[in-house]
């Protein structure tokens, strides 16, 4: 227990630098991917059959790129989308090329939830709306977002829950954070502490996101 304990305390500036990295990852990669998740996944909504801005065409193409982006497996999209992280972000490897295609990958992804949570908002509800006058911006704005709040704050939990999960592979494409430093100083090296210590840390901060959401989402619920 001894040798345990002391070779934490060895490793725990690593950890905390890692832990800070994955992070900083997850964060900057959910403000994009959150946002653009948000405008696709709604204009998806309201331009759906039926809805308060019909456009079959608009529809379509979104709805065509999401089903196309969403099911690809992260590591094959990061290797993918080197070529244009390299265009975007000035280069196809390193923190920030993992960030851009995080936030790629959540943007299509956290567009489905998006929907998938709005489509369920009452009709009714909006049919009331569109009767006093309010225009179609004003219902998406004043109805149909703060209507799927609650169900959307336990989506994004989702997302980003998934996105810890994917900042593990950002050694493919050299970054780093939690998830390379446990495969390339644990599991590579045959240290169980370094794995194990990495594995808790993703755990705890995966259950700290999960508590956040669940306890917002019921505040907003209850409203």
């Amino acid at each position: 227990m001894s040798d345990i304990l002391d070779r934490l305390s060895g490793i725990a500036p690593d950890l905390l630098e890692q832990t800070g990295i994955t992070l900083w990852l997850v964060v900057a990669s959910l403000i994009f991917g959150g946002i653009g998740g948000l405008v696709v996944g709604t204009t998806v909504t309201v331009t759906r059959r039926g809805a308060i801005l019909e456009q079959p065409v608009v529809y379509g193409i979104l709805n065509a790129l999401v089903n196309t982006i969403r099911p690809i497996p992260f590591i094959i999209f990061l290797v993918a989308m080197q070529p244009l992280a390299r265009a975007v972000v000035g280069r196809g490897i390193g923190n920030e090329a993992i960030i851009f295609a995080l936030s790629l990958a959540a943007t299509f992804g956290i567009a489905r939830i998006v929907e998938q949570n709005l489509v369920t908002v009452d009709p009714g509800v909006i049919e009331a709306a569109r009767s006093t006058g309010a225009s179609p911006w004003r219902i998406i704005r004043t109805v149909i977002l703060p209507e799927g709040a609650g169900p959307l704050i336990l989506g994004y939990t989702f997302a980003t829950v998934a996105l810890i999960d994917m900042s593990a592979v950002a050694g493919m494409a050299g970054g780093e954070g939690l998830g390379n430093y446990a495969v390339a100083y644990g599991f590579r090296q045959f240290d169980e502490v370094v794995t194990w210590s990495a594995l808790v840390i993703i755990i705890v901060v995966t259950q700290v996101v999960q508590g956040l959401g669940n306890w917002l989402a019921r505040r907003i619920l209850r409203r």
